[in-house]
């Protein structure tokens, strides 16, 4: 596996481990909404972890593009797909979105097991 994706579920797991071992009923609550709002429902998985990506991507999240570069991934989104996903996070997000369509696009690289110079 990757060194970075790696470093990102391991910082991730265990920091998540430490904020929810303080026993917060608000953020429990908060992370189990989380959890539940891409669920499948009316709309597929899918969907929904694309339409967060997109939001990260303008909200300009790295760990949420991460976060939902990995989801979609797992949900078997081509990268045809996720480049119509990128391409929509830059029109509603503006220019300010480029550099996190790069750092996306290297890291959704990393997870299909390839290298941005193969391309």
């Amino acid at each position: 596996m990757n060194e970075q994706i790696k470093e990102f579920r391991d910082f991730r797991s265990k920091m998540n481990e430490r904020i929810l071992s303080q026993d917060n009923l608000v953020i429990k609550r908060l992370f189990n909404l989380d959890t539940n709002t891409y669920k499948e429902g009316a709309l597929p998985a899918k969907t929904k972890e694309m339409l967060g990506l997109v939001a990260s991507m303008v909200l300009r999240c790295d760990d949420c593009i991460k976060y939902h570069l990995e989801k979609c991934y797992e949900e078997k989104v081509s990268t045809k797909e996720m480049m119509e996903v990128f391409s929509v996070a830059n029109i509603v997000g503006g220019t300010i979105v480029i550099p996190h369509t790069r750092r996306a696009m290297e890291y959704w690289d990393m997870l299909c097991g390839e290298t941005s110079a193969e391309e």
